[in-house]
């Protein structure tokens, strides 16, 4: 996990004292480092002569003795100018990666780099990229520069409202979401996306907090392996399952700062197991839109690459960003599936999968694992051990009243007002189907009525269409009952009984006689 912001000055400034002569600083956001080196060598008494450098403008003075008038723009003549500074001076070098390719740049770097050993120079280079040429390695010390922390995203909002002359409608609350919404941008690109807020609308409200977070796509443009979702299902397009919306709702402020402060640990996640097509995946992003978090989807198979080593890096590479950009939810579909181990790969596999584990278990930053599995017998036991997860939901064949809920939803979704369907029948007559076979359901049905002259589809139409239908629970019955007995057996919390313990309900899964075929 990166280091805090505060932790780069106290860490440049420990290497200054310790006459370290080469930093290398890694990060995109040059501006924000120059400052923080400005700011590190304006604290000492009297101040040290900070001097940068770039292929444009050649060297500028920021702080200290101004006495400084060289101006070269070519790399070699710029590290030999660099002898003539203060002899405590900090060199500031931008881009400099772009000559790295040069021997003679490399070597003399590496000489400048010993020979200040004996004096209080130190040269600093900022460079966006994390290559480092293996000759200069050895001689530096690298800084990761982390993005702009929350009181930091504040007060840049503070100073574009201020500026804007434009009042803020904001809640507490939502203030505090939309700079976590922020979180793990570079300060130009929380700088655009409040900007952009607060002109779309002429004010800033709790509105604008998902356009925040829609604009952290350009962060995840880094990695292959995470993709970004957009908040689009609300709980209310999601029917059934009341004990995990409960349980959902009660976590709602579990990311504030009034949570921390009340002793609350940020929830670590829930593992969604079940039948296909209940819904797990819809819940991924029905929490999302929820607590107002962007919706990372972790893609195993980009993690994994044809170089010794190469899967490992972009399992950290992926999982570092994640938790940049935290708070977050990141959602990994079908984990089962995901992490097959085979023999085939040399154990790669495994080393992806424990390093997952182990970061699953010890991470401290807000990101909620949503892990998602149909094939609950492919899952080893490591993964749903209390640690992993806050909980382990079991979404089941829905019950009558949830059924109801589904097909009220999906005719909503389709323009059609519910009002006018006989929901109980459809609810009777659908028994022992999932929420995904209800929507084709209704979708075969509109499709009928489409294709008669564009009339409004029927509660018949959906009748016809359902006796049609052979649903997952009559197809694959063996499967099916395996997986309730999963249930039965009190393994995991119910997702849909309220009313019951999971124990109560698992045994009342392994008395009722299940009959889906239709009359």
């Amino acid at each position: 996990m990166q280091q805090p912001e505060p932790d780069f000055s106290h860490r440049l400034n420990v290497s200054l004292r310790a006459r370290v002569t080469l930093v290398v600083v890694m990060s995109p956001e040059e501006e924000r480092v120059v400052s923080r080196i400005r700011e590190v060598c304006e604290t000492w008494e009297p101040a040290r002569q900070c001097i940068t450098w770039d292929s444009a403008d050649g060297f500028a003075v920021i702080s200290g003795n101004r006495n400084f008038l060289t101006q070269s723009r070519d790399p070699l003549a710029a590290l030999e100018d660099i002898t003539k500074t203060d002899e405590n001076a900090v060199i500031v070098l931008k881009d400099f990666h772009e000559f790295w390719n040069n021997p003679q740049v490399k070597r003399r770097v590496r000489n400048l780099s010993q020979k200040f050993r004996y004096n209080r120079r130190t040269i600093v280079i900022i460079t966006p990229v994390h290559k480092i040429p293996d000759e200069i390695r050895d001689d530096a010390v690298v800084i990761h520069f982390p993005p702009p922390a929350a009181a930091e995203l504040g007060n840049e909002l503070d100073m574009l409202l201020a500026t804007s002359g434009i009042a803020s409608s904001l809640s507490k609350g939502g203030r505090e979401k939309i700079i976590q919404a922020a979180l793990g941008m570079t300060l130009n690109q929380a700088r655009r996306s409040f900007s952009k807020a607060i002109v779309t609308h002429g004010t800033l409200d709790d509105r604008d907090i998902d356009e925040v977070i829609a604009d952290k796509k350009d962060v995840l443009s880094r990695s292959d392996a995470l993709e970004f979702y957009s908040l689009t299902e609300t709980p209310e397009n999601v029917g059934g399952l009341s004990v995990l919306k409960e349980w959902l709702r009660l976590r709602e402020r579990a990311f504030t700062e009034e949570a921390r402060e009340y002793g609350l640990p940020a929830p670590k996640g829930i593992a969604l197991i079940g039948i296909p097509g209940t819904g797990k995946s819809l819940t991924a992003k029905m929490i999302a839109d929820l607590w107002h978090l962007p919706l990372l989807r972790l893609d195993v198979g980009a993690l994994f690459g044809s170089l010794v080593g190469e899967s490992e890096e972009r399992t950290r590479r992926a999982l570092s960003l994640a938790e940049t950009i935290a708070p977050c939810i990141l959602w990994v579909d079908e984990i089962e599936k995901a992490f097959a181990f085979g023999s085939g790969d040399a154990g790669t596999s495994q080393r992806v999968f424990a390093h997952l584990l182990t970061w699953m278990q010890d991470k401290t930053s807000p990101c909620f694992v949503v892990a998602t599995a149909n094939n609950i017998a492919a899952l080893p036991p490591e993964l749903l051990r209390k640690g992993r997860f806050d909980e382990i939901f079991f979404l089941d064949l829905p019950t009558v009243e949830e059924r109801r809920e589904i097909f009220s939803v999906h005719l909503r979704k389709r323009k059609c007002l519910p009002v006018e369907y006989d929901l109980d029948l459809l609810a009777k007559e659908s028994e022992g189907c999932v929420g995904a076979e209800i929507e084709q359901t209704v979708i075969d049905a509109m499709y009928l009525a489409f294709n008669e002259g564009l009339r409004r589809v029927t509660t018949e139409d959906i009748l016809g269409c359902l006796k049609k239908q052979v649903p997952l629970s009559i197809s694959q019955r063996e499967t099916v009952a395996a997986l309730r007995e999963y249930l039965a057996e009190g393994r995991a919390v119910s997702a849909s009984r309220p009313a019951r313990s999971c124990a109560d309900a698992g045994r009342s899964i392994a008395l009722e006689t299940f009959d889906p075929v239709r009359t």
